[in-house]
């Protein structure tokens, strides 16, 4: 039986009931188990609100204009829960939403009213979902903010204005800041039909970012107050980006300490020193990038790249460790690895050292990897390593260095994977295949952050 309701509240309160209760106890139609990957949301459709499974054109509860979704939650590391992944929302039909405006779009028509069911994303020993194990954390019901609708309508534009030039086979979710276009399909083999192009396009769903996700989490799971660097009347005449520029204009030119004069802030050599100047100018001293509004919802990342005073540039950019266990599960459509540089805008800001050694500041690019280099270099990077894991990892010792055959600098160009810097002993981790190796991080090279970011200098 079909659960009923008369209005939005009596939805939203009977949603809240499931909050605290496990997967397994609402699951009374016994679909755990099952392969389908979206078996979370056939549970809470089926089981909860006793409702067969459906792929409408409309929202699910249509008559209020509520989608219903489920999305895990994962605890990382460093004791920060975040979103698992990306919120996937409807398949764009290429043809029809050609001729649509933001209004009547095929997104807008079936999500600007969202009803999460956020849970506990929790693996067994050997890696796979512990659907036992997965808790309903929290239900809300997510209207956008007028702020976050300035930049999704920023988002669908770009997506739209593709799709009317006959690009839709080149769209990416690096486009976009919020709204991404992620591929949704078994395979690549997955491919539709586009307007004004006679060449097929992968088959892509509108989907909410993970980092979009992951601010939703912090604001409603933790309760943390994120704070903005720009305002809905901005918005509506420059992008993010553009205000980002705008606030670093004033201090290009000048060094590290005459920047940290004028902002009044204290002379460090921290670590952190360079990401606290960056909140400074933007205007939020004191504040961790990820806790601006606009870093965590639009998922930008931090990096510092320092030349020479010759216009070398030494250092090659590190990225976080390996994750092993999803390489050696996931194929590259679904991997981890996949969806953090599709979905991640990295914040580059340059200095170059003068004459008395002194970092002056050139500039700063916002910049996500391409869809040229994700599915190319970075894509082969992630094959080989998962190639290696299959058939075992060599690792020899020359002199007192330890080498092995994962992809090094020379493998393509662009990227390669070493450890960075840490302790060998305190680093080595048991990998999926039963090997031990030092954890090794996924490093861009630095003649190709070179390429990259030049043309600021």
């Amino acid at each position: 039986m079909s659960f009923k309701y008369e209005s939005i509240e009596e939805l939203v309160s009977y949603s809240k009931e499931a909050e605290g209760k496990y997967l397994i106890d609402i699951d009374t139609k016994d679909i755990i188990g099952k392969t389908n990957k979206g078996s979370v949301g056939a549970v809470i459709e089926q089981s909860y609100f006793g409702y067969s499974a459906n792929s409408k054109a409309e929202a699910d509860f249509a008559d209020v204009g509520i989608e219903l979704k489920t999305t895990g939650v994962i605890r990382q590391k460093r004791g920060t829960i975040a979103a698992k992944e990306r919120l996937v929302l409807n398949i764009i039909n290429y043809m029809d939403e050609v001729g649509r405006d933001f209004a009547t779009s095929s997104f807008w028509s079936k999500n600007n009213k969202l009803l999460i069911f956020f849970y506990t994303y929790v693996r067994d020993s050997n890696g796979k979902p512990d659907y036992s194990k997965f808790q309903i954390l929290k239900t809300i019901l997510h209207e956008f903010s007028e702020k976050d609708l300035e930049i999704i309508r920023q988002d669908w534009d770009l997506i739209h204005n593709k799709i009317k030039l006959g690009l839709a086979h080149e769209l990416s979710e690096g486009d976009t800041q919020i709204l991404g276009a992620c591929t949704k399909g078994a395979s690549k083999k997955s491919m539709r039909e586009q307007p004004f192009s006679s060449i097929p396009a992968k088959q892509r769903a509108y989907s909410l970012k993970q980092g979009y996700m992951t601010a939703l989490v912090k604001q409603y799971i933790d309760h943390e107050k994120l704070i903005p660097i720009t305002n809905v009347k901005e918005l509506k005449y420059k992008t993010v980006e553009e205000i980002i520029k705008e606030k670093f204009a004033q201090y290009i030119g000048k060094t590290e300490l005459e920047i940290i004069k004028l902002l009044n802030l204290k002379e460090s050599n921290a670590k952190n020193n360079a990401q606290l100047l960056t909140s400074g100018i933007l205007g939020i001293t004191g504040t961790k990038l990820d806790k601006i509004e606009e870093f965590s919802k639009l998922n930008i990342k931090f990096k510092t790249v320092t030349y020479e005073k010759t216009g070398i540039l030494k250092e090659s950019m590190s990225f976080e460790n390996l994750n092993f266990q999803d390489i050696y599960l996931n194929d590259w459509e679904t991997s981890e690895l996949k969806m953090k540089f599709e979905s991640t805008q990295f914040l580059f800001v340059i200095f170059q050292k003068n004459n008395e050694n002194q970092k002056v500041l050139k500039g700063v690019k916002l910049w996500n990897v391409p869809l040229t280099i994700l599915d190319n270099e970075i894509r082969e990077v992630y094959v080989e390593v998962k190639k290696l894991l299959a058939d075992g990892i060599v690792e020899w010792k020359e002199g007192n260095r330890y080498r092995n055959n994962l992809p090094k600098s020379g493998f393509n160009g662009v990227c390669h994977i070493r450890p960075k810097g840490q302790n060998r002993v305190k680093s080595m981790i048991v990998l999926p295949n039963g090997q031990e190796l030092p954890n090794q991080a996924f490093w861009f090279n630095a003649k190709f952050i070179k390429e990259l970011t030049l043309d600021i200098l």
